[in-house]
């Protein structure tokens, strides 16, 4: 069974991650940038205070209209922010976060932050799986003709 783990070593443990007084307008444009989905709201001490992604700005500026923008990051985020660790399977994964409904999830290792992975990243590890078991049983079954 596939784990975080190789997803991260596939993807990469690269995670943008942004200060509790950024501003709302900057994650946005961070977020353009660089084609993603969430960043992490990090301490200096480097600890993970919270999560802000795409959907927690729509729903603020719903809710909250222009004034989102001038908000910080650390009033927007996310704070209660579910972990997987490298050893969490992609189906762990999966469930997380459909049964959280979210679609970004923190890596930790012995407490230290080691990578984020999406809703993306976990169904291609899936579809990978799926692809090698179909290999495997057409390999059997062509062997057995």
């Amino acid at each position: 069974m596939s784990t975080v783990a190789a997803i991260l070593k596939h993807k990469g443990y690269q995670v943008s991650t942004v200060d509790p007084t950024a501003l709302v307008s900057d994650v946005a444009a961070m977020l353009a940038e660089r084609r993603i989905g969430a960043v992490l709201v990090m301490d200096r001490a480097e600890q993970m205070l919270g999560i802000v992604s795409e959907r927690d700005i729509v729903r603020c500026l719903a809710a909250n209209g222009a004034r989102t923008l001038e908000m910080t990051a650390g009033q927007l985020m996310t704070r209660a922010v579910q972990v997987a660790h490298p050893d969490t399977t992609v189906d762990q994964a999966m469930q997380m976060m459909t049964a959280g409904r979210f679609r970004h999830l923190p890596v930790i290792d012995h407490d230290t932050l080691i990578g984020l992975i999406s809703i993306g990243d976990v169904v291609k590890a899936r579809i990978i799986q799926q692809d090698t078991v179909v290999e495997s049983l057409t390999a059997y079954v062509a062997g057995s003709a």
